[in-house]
């Protein structure tokens, strides 16, 4: 008995469903799903257009490079700080306080820390952010002048304090603990590194947030009380 084959019928681009729009948003969104189900390393453009039912080539519409979309990354992140706000306490406090969080955010993903470090961002979490250390720093009575570069100085330290103690290196340990071995071999050697051997541990102390919180407090008590110079070529016009 021979078996008639039901003829095939293409079946009409017309009636597929039609795949959302790409956006930017889109993407982001996509690349941060990525990153919490398999972290940051398996955040690729070919990954996310895979998720996307899209061409590598069409997410450079929206997004630049690999970096600018490490930034959107870390803006979308910075919304959790954006919906807490801090309240109570001493407008020091509160800084510390909101400073200590984006330090955490960076904590958790070191690569984005990194990337910080080297890319100024520039999404609407991390100019809320700013604008609030900016609001603080005001209520704290630091001239317009001094905060304008303060606040640069305060985001870079919780940067940098993140790269250092968060990212690891090909031997398990972060860049902060190959150092602390390295300082405490040379202890051992009171001829030749005296003030080394001398401090010893004291190097190492400040549990939790304490180190961090008190590099805040160095920091604002300079910011507090430097001014800046005027440069030699500004007019009294530009001050």
């Amino acid at each position: 008995m021979v078996m008639k084959q039901t003829p095939h019928t293409p079946r009409s681009r017309r009636e597929r469903p039609a795949k959302p729009a790409l956006t930017r948003q889109g993407i982001v969104d996509a690349a941060l799903t990525i990153l919490r189900d398999e972290g940051l390393d398996k955040v690729t453009m070919r990954r996310i257009a895979a998720v996307l039912d899209t061409g590598a080539a069409s997410l450079y519409v929206y997004v630049r490079d690999t970096e600018d979309l490490h930034a959107q990354i870390l803006d979308a992140l910075l919304e959790s700080i954006r919906e807490e706000k801090p309240t109570g306490g001493t407008w020091q406090e509160q800084l510390k306080t909101l400073l200590t969080r984006y330090a955490l955010v960076l904590f958790e993903y070191p690569e984005i820390a990194r990337m910080a470090m080297s890319t100024q961002p520039s999404g609407p979490h991390y100019m809320s952010l700013l604008d609030r250390i900016l609001a603080l720093l005001n209520e704290g009575g630091v001239a317009d002048r001094e905060a304008a570069w303060g606040v640069d100085l305060l985001l870079l330290f919780a940067t940098a304090t993140a790269v250092e103690h968060g990212t690891a290196r090909p031997s398990g340990q972060t860049a902060a603990e190959e150092s602390a071995r390295s300082i405490k071999a040379a202890a051992s050697d009171a001829d030749q590194y005296p003030y080394i051997a001398r401090l010893g541990e004291e190097l190492f102390s400040g549990p939790g947030t304490d180190r961090f919180t008190w590099g805040v407090d160095v920091l604002l008590a300079g910011i507090l009380t430097t001014r800046r110079t005027s440069p030699h070529n500004e007019t009294p016009a530009n001050k």
